[in-house]
């Protein structure tokens, strides 16, 4: 089984990286809940993303090499702490390889905070026993905004999230998913952004609040609260999460799900299963994926 790893103090890094609170701060504040965004709220993400657009940075062709993620202690992973636990078997973990002479993307010398591996490699691989979820089978893992957009189902924002990503919005998505045989199904997506700044925008604009989630996704018949047990007090550096579980009653499944940003990357953990979600998997995932991120 695969533990997850590079994360916390205790693995010995030689490097004390800077919190999550040192990246560029979000060009524009959260909104209050309310109707959608009005044409004074679209000038001011489209100048965002005509700044940011303009200031991207682009990655460097050829061969680079892989860089690894160490062992850390399960005590040190939230909601895991016993090899009993119902945790997934998920394959060992390494970081992708880098074209040659690109910087790691939390580099003194990366000050755009770009992800520069191939995005699919980091996508979270699916755990043993798991089967593919057919409609995120594209070449590469592509899928299109509109696939990313059907998992907030009929959310009053959608439209408007589909036409900022249209005006210039991420340069790709990638998504995996997959069901497992008690009918846990997950899916992940990534979204890389021409530069932090957009993604921050974009994040702060409809993906991050306190307390209750800002989006209703689809299944969830009505709200998500904080997840409180997921935060153990460690986090993964330069990676910022939200996370969610839906409160009950619930619907016929349950659904628990997380918003992560990390430089140029938004991304998104959904999980979902009739009856409820089990809290231990879930964690588990979200905690891989941000460490492929981090």
């Amino acid at each position: 089984m695969s533990d997850v790893s590079d994360v916390s103090p205790v693995t010995g890094r030689t490097t004390a990286p800077a919190p999550p609170e040192s990246l560029p701060p979000s060009p524009l504040a959260v909104p209050p809940a309310g109707p959608p965004a009005g044409p004074k709220e679209r000038r001011a993400l489209r100048a965002v993303l005509r700044w940011t657009a303009a200031a991207a940075v682009f990655g460097v062709l050829g061969g680079g090499v892989a860089y690894g993620i160490t062992a850390q202690d399960r005590t040190d992973v939230p909601g895991l702490s016993t090899k009993g636990d119902d945790r997934w078997d998920y394959p060992a973990l390494v970081k992708p390889a880098l074209p040659a002479g690109a910087p790691l993307p939390y580099a003194p010398d990366n000050p755009g905070v770009i992800h520069y591996a191939d995005l699919d490699r980091l996508l979270l691989p699916a755990p043993a026993g798991s089967v593919p979820d057919p409609t995120l089978n594209g070449d590469r893992s592509r899928v299109s905004a509109d696939r990313f957009l059907q998992e907030f189902g009929t959310d009053y924002r959608v439209s408007s999230m589909r036409d900022d990503l249209a005006h210039g919005g991420p340069v790709q998505i990638a998504a995996r998913g997959w069901t497992m045989p008690d009918g846990t199904a997950t899916r992940i997506y990534l979204v890389r952004f021409h530069s932090v700044g957009y993604r921050s925008a974009f994040t702060s604009l409809y993906l991050s609040n306190a307390g209750v989630a800002p989006r209703v996704l689809k299944d969830v018949e009505r709200e998500s609260v904080v997840d409180e047990g997921y935060d153990s007090g460690r986090r993964v550096p330069y990676v910022q999460h939200d996370v969610y579980v839906e409160s009950a009653p619930t619907g016929p499944v349950q659904v628990r799900h997380a918003y992560l940003a990390a430089g140029d990357i938004a991304a998104m953990v959904v999980q979902s299963r009739k009856g409820s979600a089990a809290a231990v998997p879930f964690r588990q995932t979200t905690v891989l994926q941000e460490q492929l991120l981090g």
